[in-house]
């Protein structure tokens, strides 16, 4: 499956980098997100459980974070398994760019699926996956907005200094696992 998608934030891209590596955040907005552990450098370890109608799968994999240019963009691979269900992996990009409005956020995912997902046809998983996406970014928006009021008066700016982001959880880590949990959405329905 291949994806690639923009949205442009109301929110400096500092305030986007910020909101992008905050796992509360990130959490909230990613349905059955129950692990995201540091193993290694760069590495982590998660858990997403799912819950499609009568099918509830839990699957575990790991992330890996490369080529981290804060507070622009990032890199990640991950690979999941769910047992009977399958096993998916893949790669994405993430990047911010300053926008009229605030910030703009692009994204591009590759991703691959077996077992009895890839059973279930390239056409509903790429539209559950799609799908997934929008539901993630509505609640990621509605997450900005609580954490960063904007008020007629207050305009957005779109100021590019880097976040400290130590022990944080990028942003595109959330994302695969937001495509990667779409995916498995879809298929297990």
């Amino acid at each position: 499956m291949d994806m690639q998608g923009q949205r442009v934030l109301h929110v400096t891209q500092a305030q986007a980098w910020d909101a992008l590596n905050d796992p509360e955040i990130l959490k909230s907005c990613i349905p059955g997100c129950d692990k995201f552990e540091l193993t290694e450098a760069n590495v982590y370890s998660v858990g997403v459980a799912i819950k499609i109608g009568p099918v509830s799968a839990k699957f575990s994999g790991k992330v890996t974070l490369s080529d981290i240019q804060a507070p622009n963009s990032y890199a990640l691979n991950f690979e999941a398994q769910g047992g009977v269900a399958g096993f998916g992996k893949g790669e994405s990009q993430v990047s911010l760019h300053p926008h009229a409005e605030g910030c703009e956020l692009k994204y591009t995912v590759h991703s691959t699926v077996g077992g009895k997902l890839a059973q279930l046809g390239q056409r509903l998983i790429d539209g559950a996956a799609k799908s997934l996406a929008e539901d993630f970014f509505k609640r990621f928006d509605e997450s900005l907005q609580a954490k960063y009021p904007q008020t007629e008066s207050t305009p957005v700016t779109s100021a590019t200094e880097p976040a400290a982001s130590s022990g944080s959880v990028p942003s595109w880590v959330w994302l695969a696992l937001l495509v990667g949990a779409g995916a498995v959405w879809f298929l297990m329905r």
